[in-house]
């Protein structure tokens, strides 16, 4: 972000998560002609040509990091399940954004049929593993609470190769959270990404589980997003620069290294630090507050946080520290919210592979009819469009989570 060079260990990294983001980031560039739709094709095309031959994978599975380069595997990360998922996401995006291209089509197809999710599984009749390393096999940890987590589910219950059985969903625990009024299900102590990463692609609007619990996801992510907010203004007696139009935390960066931290409950860690992807990952959700709280940012803080990707991944207004990097994940989910917010077009896009909508059917997560409501006018979104932005069409990087 600030130009200084990369540590020679962190050269080259990518992140399979980030390029899920930056995929369908072309799509959007593509759509709003910051480049040409030709440019955003040839690069989508790359990117599937290496992921088809180049790139190792283990029945499907993609290592966690890679060599951008030669596409082998780096930091000795893990064959991982939920990143792998969410670069399947753009994978499938793209698919539909550019249907009319052979070869994007075939591939992305080729690749998305190629998981093996019911390996995934380990033996277990429905829960996924996070993932598996050649050196010591199936990691012990399997996706069993309600996270981000859904986004890897439906993709693996919808393969039209290797799916698995859709009683998988309801085998997720759900914590029931209140906070400040707001109540919504979620696993306690996870940070707000969680709510957003699967919406960025699978349009939970208007529907709802038809047992259990019967959740409609799409306003389970709105009643979290308020309660956060509500749990950033009530610190605002230790940090003074939270309130009601600053406000955000979220798995970041920090003065201490990258953490995991969120809430409500109350984080240890938190030390006034805001992390503009919270604000911005929810825009879809909740559009006029998450919008002013962006603009206030930009206002209040300029350039010192919006640079050439757009926000930095974190500052901190108490301490004066301001993060030197841009992550490629959260830099991805305030453009991909920012555009369902406006459009719907990655939703439209990524529920025109007719596996998604006929694995919500089965599911049990059904359209329904809501009680109308009278919208409050939006404060229009300010577009704030860096120039390595309008040159790349997408503000994400390589080396990042």
């Amino acid at each position: 972000m600030d130009g200084s060079p990369l540590p020679e260990s962190h050269r080259d990294v990518a992140s399979i998560a980030a390029t899920g983001f930056g995929l369908t980031g072309l799509c959007i560039a593509a759509e709003r002609k910051w480049i040409a739709r030709s440019e955003a094709i040839e690069r989508v095309r790359n990117t599937l040509r290496f992921f088809d031959s180049r790139a190792f994978h283990q029945r499907g599975w993609f290592y966690h990091w890679l060599d951008a380069k030669t596409g082998d595997r780096r930091w000795n990360s893990e064959i991982s399940s939920i990143d792998t998922a969410l670069l399947l996401a753009g994978m499938l995006t793209v698919k539909q954004c550019f249907a009319g291209d052979t070869e994007i089509v075939r591939l992305g197809t080729k690749i998305y049929h190629r998981v093996d999710f019911r390996w995934m599984l380990n033996g277990h009749p429905l829960l996924l593993s996070h993932g598996w390393k050649p050196e010591t096999g199936f990691l012990k940890p399997r996706w069993d609470t309600y996270s981000e987590d859904t986004i890897l589910y439906i993709l693996a219950m919808a393969s039209p190769t290797h799916p698995i059985p859709p009683a998988s969903w309801y085998a997720l625990w759900r914590d029931r959270y209140r906070y400040e009024g707001h109540t919504y299900f979620t696993t306690i102590g996870v940070p707000l990404f969680m709510h957003q990463y699967s919406h960025a692609w699978i349009d939970y609007r208007n529907r709802r589980e038809n047992r259990g619990d019967r959740i409609d996801y799409f306003q389970n992510s709105v009643a979290a997003t308020l309660a956060h907010r509500a749990f950033c203004m009530n610190l605002t007696h230790d940090f003074p620069a939270y309130g009601p139009n600053v406000w955000g935390i979220t798995a970041s960066d920090s003065a201490k290294g990258y953490l995991a931290w969120g809430g409500p409950p109350r984080d240890p860690d938190i030390d006034g630090t805001v992390v503009p992807s919270a604000a911005g990952g929810s825009l879809m959700f909740t559009p006029e507050l998450a919008t002013t709280a962006l603009h206030t940012m930009h206002d209040r803080w300029g350039p010192k946080i919006y640079g050439k990707y757009g926000f930095v991944d974190a500052f901190n207004p108490k301490t004066g520290w301001i993060d030197t990097d841009v992550i490629g994940i959260n830099a991805g989910i305030i453009l991909l919210s920012a555009e369902n917010m406006r459009t719907a077009n990655v939703w439209r896009w990524f529920m025109q592979n007719r596996e998604i909508p006929l694995a919500l059917d089965r599911i049990g997560l059904v359209r329904y009819k809501k009680a109308s409501t009278i919208r409050s006018r939006r404060r229009p979104l300010r577009v704030f469009v860096s120039h390595a932005q309008k040159a790349t069409g997408s503000p994400w990087l390589n080396n990042s989570h």
